[in-house]
């Protein structure tokens, strides 16, 4: 059973966006067959809903874990996560523009709930690089943790998660991501059904006892 789920990169990075070399070669000689604007759309925007979509209303708790770049495409695929940690070594960027592109993953959208409509207009035109501490200051990321341990905090940060109340967190994720865009009383109508559902799970009924007992609870996500 998945509790949590964790994204983090390999080969010192998390993401360092598209393949520019890849990019130039594709838009010279032969390489450059063309494609229909109509199939290109349709490519992109599917990838983008397997990936930024699925991690938006995924019903566990998702973690990105940046050690190393997080840019372009893959600064979009970080914000799409829940909760974002990182280490003093991550760089951020959104990237696009200094290669002639505007934007992919839904970073603009996830970027501008996150830091405001003024910041992110700021990031996205300037395609400027900002550090760990800048990411923190700005609510891009949540945590920083040192280098030297900064893989088993990641981990023990996410295991929080994965050991928690599934049911109550799943609800959590969907009044969050409803209210992004619904009005007031439809909120307040979605949440009186989560709670109420939440009311006769297993892990309400065990957090209310260990509560009185003055224990730690024991969830089982049921």
């Amino acid at each position: 059973q998945v509790g949590a789920l964790m994204l983090t990169g390999a080969g010192g990075a998390f993401c360092a966006g598209g393949d520019v070399k890849g990019m130039n070669a594709r838009n010279s000689g032969a390489a450059s067959a063309a494609t229909s604007l109509e199939s290109n759309v349709d490519d992109l925007r599917q990838r983008q809903r397997t990936v930024s979509a699925a991690l938006q209303t995924f019903p566990k708790v998702t973690v990105a874990a940046i050690d190393g770049a997080a840019a372009g495409a893959g600064l979009s695929i970080a914000l799409a996560c829940d909760l974002r940690v990182a280490s003093p070594r991550a760089v951020f960027t959104t990237a696009f523009a200094k290669v002639g592109f505007s934007g992919d993953f839904g970073g603009s959208w996830f970027l501008t709930q996150l830091v405001g409509a003024a910041k992110a207009r700021e990031l996205y035109l300037t395609a400027d690089r900002f550090d760990a501490a800048e990411a923190l200051s700005f609510n891009v990321v949540n945590q920083v943790f040192e280098d030297e341990d900064f893989e088993a905090a990641a981990v023990a940060y996410a295991a929080r998660f994965a050991e928690g109340p599934l049911v109550a967190q799943r609800y959590i994720k969907e009044n969050l991501n409803r209210a992004l865009g619904s009005d007031l009383l439809t909120c307040l109508d979605a949440e009186a059904m989560a709670m109420s559902r939440c009311r006769s799970t297993d892990d309400h009924k065990e957090a209310v006892a260990a509560f009185v007992e003055k224990r730690a609870p024991v969830f089982t996500g049921r």
